[in-house]
């Protein structure tokens, strides 16, 4: 399980912590996106700090996993200045990395174009960042640590992704990279698309959509990923949304890394008080109108947009009533550990220490 904490964050990371020792957990992430950096207003050295924070607050010791996740560049911008792309994309690389983000997934998949021909046209663009981002952060990473490298093959929401795509992604990624620094560690797991979105697709009455997910996909592509390219495996995202008994299928599938958002986000905001929530929903009647589509229902508008109030709520939220946040971070402790329960990391721990080596970083 990768979690990303958008509200609450250090008090959700204690609720975490709790569930994880409970079960003697230790395979376990916590991660903010490029995206959710921006709208929750949690640079990374906030969000390592609340994160480090909850687990001595709940006197969890050992390895703490933090990664950047959906690295993303945005192909917009991209098309419009590419230097000045890339050049955010370092400066916010070595920010995480200074902050003790020691997983990168970077996501340059943005840029695949399927106009071309072949699959391999197709993803050539992808390919090229991909590897030039690995070597950056190759060059940024601490001495004696070598951080854990993601990269993606398929936009989230978009078609299910190929094996010829993966194989593809891998051998321009490989060639792409021995060209930049021979030397160089690559990628230790590949993002792909199975048929899930961000967020889930809700409603025009507020529920969410059933989604199908292609778990012989997410098997066969996580098989090829190890035996042919040496990575962990294939990443499931926007799992969150998904019903509690699909998880036990990811672990069938043999996904490496499951990604989990927006459930956590919608349990505090559905325990929220009414004036509070009524303010956050005036707000984004004012900020995000342009967002609201002809047809669109208030509860899809406020659905799709609410995350664009937690920045400018985020110290009404940090201080609500002990006992409410008591109540939420509970209800959040019991849905981490009926996920730790299905994604099958309940006594981890031991692989764990087995595996993980501390290493000192001097502070920057």
């Amino acid at each position: 399980p990768a979690l990303n904490l958008r509200m609450m964050a250090f008090d959700t990371a204690r609720a975490v912590f709790r569930a994880a020792k409970a079960i003697n957990a230790g395979a376990f992430i916590f991660e903010i996106a490029r995206s959710e950096i921006g709208y929750t207003d949690q640079r990374p050295a906030e969000y390592a700090s609340s994160i480090l924070a909850a687990a001595i607050a709940e006197g969890y010791t050992g390895p703490v996993f933090i990664q950047g996740d959906h690295f993303q560049v945005s192909a917009k911008r991209y098309a419009d200045n590419p230097d000045i792309e890339l050049k955010t994309l370092h400066e916010l690389i070595q920010e995480s990395i200074a902050a003790g983000f020691y997983n990168i997934d970077i996501d340059t998949s943005t840029l695949v174009d399927i106009s071309q021909p072949t699959v391999a046209e197709q993803q050539a663009l992808n390919c090229a960042l991909s590897a030039s981002l690995s070597q950056y952060i190759r060059a940024n990473q601490p001495e004696g640590l070598t951080i854990s490298i993601g990269g993606e093959i398929g936009e989230v929401g978009g078609h299910n992704s190929t094996e010829e795509e993966l194989r593809a992604y891998m051998d321009g990624y490989q060639v792409a990279l021995q060209d930049l620094s021979p030397e160089a560690v690559g990628l230790s797991k590949i993002s792909i698309q199975t048929g899930t979105s961000h967020g889930g697709v809700v409603l025009p009455d507020g529920s969410i959509a059933q989604v199908n997910v292609d778990f012989t996909t997410l098997l066969n592509l996580s098989r090829i990923a190890r035996s042919s390219f040496r990575m962990g495996g294939a990443v499931q995202h926007g799992a969150s949304t998904l019903p509690e008994d699909a998880f036990n299928k990811f672990v069938e599938s043999t996904a490496i890394e499951v990604h989990l958002a927006t459930n956590f986000q919608n349990m505090v905001y559905d325990r929220l008080p009414v004036n509070l929530k009524a303010s956050m929903y005036a707000y984004l009647d004012k900020k995000s109108a342009s967002e609201r589509k002809p047809g669109m229902t208030d509860e899809q508008f406020y659905y799709k947009t609410r995350k664009n109030a937690i920045g400018p709520f985020k110290s009404q939220v940090w201080h609500l009533p002990g006992d409410l946040k008591s109540a939420i971070t509970q209800d959040l402790e019991n849905q981490f550990t009926r996920l730790f329960n299905s994604l099958g990391v309940a006594n981890t721990r031991p692989y764990v220490d087995q595996t993980i080596r501390p290493n000192t970083v001097p502070p920057s």
